[in-house]
This record gives C-alpha cells, sequence and structure tokens, in this order.
C-alpha cells in the first residue's frame, strides 16, 4: 500500500489551485511509482504554471526513471523513498533519495538485458544529473530546462 506523507505544504493561492507539497514519501514498492509520475506531474505544473508540456512530460519519465532505480537498488523492504521537486521559470530539479549509499552507474548498453536503460534516458534528456549522499543514503538527481 502507497502512503504519501506531506511535508511544508506551501500555503494555497487564493482562489488557485490547491497547494501540493514540494515532496512526496512513498512505501519502496514498483506500484508507488505511478503515483510519482502524478505528483511529478502535479507539483510541477503547481510550482511553475509556465512549464512547457514536452519539457512536463521529459520531467515526468525521468521522476519515473528515478523512483524505479530508487526502488529496485537503493532500498530494502520496508524502506521508503522520498521524491522532491523544485520548479521555477525555464528549470526543475527533480530527486529520488533512497536509504543506499551506492551509487547508480550507467551500464554498457546490451540486447540480452530487459533492464539497465534507465539512467541512458536520464543522461540524454536532463541537462543535468548527479548523485550526492545524505545521512542515511543518497539522492539521485536531474535537472531539465525549457524555454518558453
Amino acid at each position: 500500500m502507497m502512503t504519501m506523507r506531506p511535508h511544508a505544504l506551501p500555503p494555497a493561492q487564493s482562489g488557485g489551485p490547491p497547494a501540493v507539497p514540494p515532496q512526496l514519501i512513498c512505501d519502496a514498492t514498483p506500484e508507488s511509482v505511478r503515483s510519482v509520475r502524478r505528483y511529478v506531474r502535479e507539483a510541477v505544473a503547481y510550482q511553475e504554471p509556465g512549464v512547457t508540456a514536452d519539457a512536463l512530460d521529459t520531467l515526468v519519465l525521468l521522476a519515473s526513471e528515478l523512483a524505479t532505480n530508487a526502488v529496485r537498488y537503493g532500498t530494502e523492504p520496508g524502506d521508503s523513498i522520498r521524491v522532491v521537486v523544485d520548479a521555477g521559470p525555464g528549470r526543475c530539479r527533480i530527486e529520488a533519495h533512497d536509504t543506499s549509499r551506492r551509487r547508480p552507474q550507467v551500464r554498457p548498453v546490451s540486447d540480452e538485458r530487459s533492464r539497465g536503460r534507465g539512467l541512458h534516458l536520464v543522461e540524454l534528456m536532463a541537462e543535468s544529473w548527479g548523485a550526492a549522499d545524505r545521512e542515511f543514503g543518497k539522492i539521485v538527481w536531474a535537472v531539465v530546462t525549457w524555454t518558453r
């Protein structure tokens, strides 16, 4: 079962859409990735209403890849992942936090494996991406930019 635990809710704009929290914490299960995609679409559109449709689609895809990697390679059963969105005019940073210190590695493309292509997509579609340590695990992030 997916659990959403909002943190530091921004104030709702009067007459505008309801506030979307700047982060989502959910169970580290494959089923949660769908919720991550929905959350990212809503959070980016809320934080930066001028986001282009192409940029939003790219951000949702990259968030899906980062969350999938966090679930598959960065957690143990019972863990959670955290997804953070920070969008502003012409740019957005998405972060996936997990409990492992093991850094992601881009693997050579192989027709023999059905997995291992996600970071290739991140590398191709993000302006920049990387990983950083945090107290109990790591953060893998990607930045997307766009022009109006």
